[in-house]
């Protein structure tokens, strides 16, 4: 059934207050997400932080099937963190790194990620490869297949990047990593909640995924699913008596499945609403999220390109939810301005957020304009309106 965009958008409390194209940064939460959030606080302030919580135990279990669902995963394998970066750092330091160990991944890598990989070859001598492009600009599956040799510990791609509308094929990714027995790390920060995902589908063993952005949940909140064989591998560096029991003066034992990567200090509240978002994206079902979402990312392009001196900076031979472009004599500043003062939220990439990728292109900044599919056309047509009075 196609999405009953009337009452998303009426259980959505800012939809018809602000025109909001900024979801690959945050998206505005559905009521219930909030609602579930301010509920927990309130019994927090009555009952007492501790004892809220183990009253909340039923519902925080739930959250973790809830997302597990999203992913057509294992509850087992899931975790949750206070963001992705923390969910994606801790899946990548936790591995068992040596010298000599290569990793290969995308040019589309967000700033935390290539960070990452710079602290693990400064730490242990890990080697990280970027593998080129294809025509399409997305990651290269038979550069990435003849890449691979005996020292490869892991294969790490970004399924959409923070600056474009890109989508790399990771589930051809994955088959590759299958054939050569090599871990597979999926950044679905981006993806998750404008996306159909499936784990099994996917081929990965590790999966992160923030809250706050497509899946409309709260910010401080993020998750890692995790296959039992990269658990039985993985030793995080901060751990406490949350996620490790102790068993002697010199001795932990891990408790079972993911969730001995976590760490005790995080917000219930925030997890409940993560849960609560997971469930309003698979209600809906993500398969029809994803046509909605796309179908009206085209629809944006389309009304941009017809514009004078508007270049759409987007690459893939799929393009996801992100628009990306520039207009020829305006700074990407001058454009959000020029937008936000029609009540229009979108936001500014710059090259220190895509290194790589901008360098290669000679792009300075783009404006990004993410839409979800509580949009409506009438929106998009308002904001191509917009950015031709700016031109004219």
């Amino acid at each position: 059934m196609p999405i009953d965009v009337e009452r998303v958008r009426a259980e959505t409390r800012a939809a018809d207050t602000v025109l909001h194209l900024n979801n690959a940064g945050t998206s505005l939460p559905p009521a219930i997400v909030m609602d579930t959030v301010h509920e927990q606080l309130r019994a927090e302030e009555v009952f007492g932080g501790y004892e809220a919580e183990a009253l909340a135990e039923p519902a925080l279990e739930r959250a973790y099937e809830s997302v597990a669902t999203l992913l057509g995963a294992t509850t087992s394998g899931v975790a949750f963190f206070s963001g992705a970066t923390v969910a994606w750092q801790t899946a990548l330091t936790s591995l068992p790194w040596k010298r000599g160990d290569r990793i290969l991944t995308s040019e589309a890598e967000y700033p935390s990620n290539v960070y990452a990989y710079q602290y693990l070859k400064n730490r242990y001598g890990v080697k990280t490869e970027y593998i080129p492009d294809d025509e399409h600009g997305q990651i290269d599956v038979d550069a990435l297949r003849e890449a691979i040799d005996e020292k490869t510990r892991l294969i790490s791609v970004t399924h959409i990047p923070t600056y474009g509308g890109l989508v790399n094929p990771v589930a051809r990714v994955g088959k590759v990593a299958k054939d050569a027995g090599i871990l597979y790390l999926v950044d679905a920060c981006q993806s998750v909640g404008q996306m159909h995902l499936d784990v099994e589908e996917i081929g990965c063993d590790l999966i992160s995924g923030a809250g706050r952005k497509y899946l409309r949940g709260p910010r401080g909140t993020g998750f890692l699913w995790a296959s039992h064989r990269a658990i039985e591998m993985m030793t995080p560096a901060f751990a406490d008596q949350h996620s490790q029991a102790w068993t002697s003066p010199l001795d932990f034992e891990p408790v079972a499945g993911a969730r001995r990567l976590e760490t005790f200090e995080r917000s219930v509240a925030l997890q409940l609403g993560l849960g609560a978002a997971a469930r309003y994206a698979t209600a809906l079902d993500t398969t029809v999220i994803e046509a909605r979402v796309f179908a009206l990312a085209a629809a944006l392009r389309g009304m941009l390109s017809e514009i004078p001196g508007v270049t759409i900076r987007d690459r893939g031979e799929r393009l996801c939810g992100i628009v990306t472009f520039t207009v020829d004599g305006f700074s990407a500043e001058e454009v959000r301005v020029a937008l936000r003062e029609h009540h229009i939220n979108t936001w500014i990439v710059r090259r220190s957020a895509s290194m790589r990728d901008f360098t290669a292109r000679g792009l300075e900044e783009v404006t990004r304009a993410s839409v979800h599919y509580y949009n409506t056309e009438e929106e998009l047509a308002r904001t191509a309106d917009v950015i031709r009075d700016l031109v004219d």
